[in-house]
């Protein structure tokens, strides 16, 4: 099977090659789609050097649309079989793809996510770490869906089933969307442990504790409407 990666990306010049570089030493036949969200910094220009020697399929927007509108854009771009969301920083390591991915490839699952929760984590403030856990128990009470991450990164699908979500969110609140539109379908959502490092907005961290309202908002809207 391929794996494609959506990589979501906007300002990241100082850790886009770093990812890059570790995505391609995964060993694993993979596709790399990398969004640039409108850039104003030289991540574009290193995305083209990259593009130049490397088979990356790379988008780019002249205006910031946000991280749901990126991956939605990527997936059009897509011929894996299974698709995996990361980060355009350093916050997730690009190792951890076979033990996410596993379960998926064995057949036991058609989602996993990558908990931070269950693994290991370093850095996470601890306004983050309370409306990750506030965020995790809305999406267990409305959906069932009996996990321990609901806002990690780290999220695996069968290509098929994501494209066929249908989704609309255009920034962080990806993330509950589609946690909400593969449990309203009643799906499982396998989790394995990964390691976590956070960093802060002065490093570059676009999310806030405060997007945790739009989230929240987002789970409740998806339980009541498709």
């Amino acid at each position: 099977m391929k794996l494609s990666v959506i990589i979501p990306c906007f300002n990241e010049a100082h850790h886009i090659r770093q990812v890059l570089d570790a995505v391609m030493l995964v060993n694993i036949a993979t596709e790399i789609i990398v969004v640039d969200d409108g850039s104003t910094d030289e991540t574009c220009k290193i995305l083209e050097e990259y593009q130049q020697a490397h088979t990356i399929i790379l988008h780019q927007s002249i205006l910031n649309f946000g991280k749901g509108t990126a991956i939605r854009v990527g997936l059009k771009y897509v011929t894996g079989d299974i698709v995996i969301i990361q980060d355009a920083d350093l916050e997730y390591d690009p190792k951890q793809y076979p033990k996410i991915i596993n379960p998926i490839l064995d057949g036991d699952a058609e989602v996993v996510y990558g908990s931070r929760f269950l693994g290991q984590i370093t850095g996470m403030k601890l306004a983050n770490r309370i409306a990750n856990r506030i965020l995790t128990w809305t999406a267990n009470i409305l959906f069932s869906a009996h996990i321990t991450d609901e806002a990690t990164c780290y999220k695996a699908f069968k290509t098929k089933l994501l494209k066929d979500l249908h989704l609309k969110s255009t920034r962080f609140e990806f993330c509950p969307e589609v946690t909400a539109k593969v449990r309203k379908r009643g799906i499982a959502i396998k989790e394995v442990p990964i390691a976590y490092v956070g960093r802060n907005t002065e490093q570059g961290k676009k999310i806030k504790w405060t997007d945790a309202f739009s989230a929240m908002w987002t789970l409740i809207k998806y339980r009541f409407i498709d």
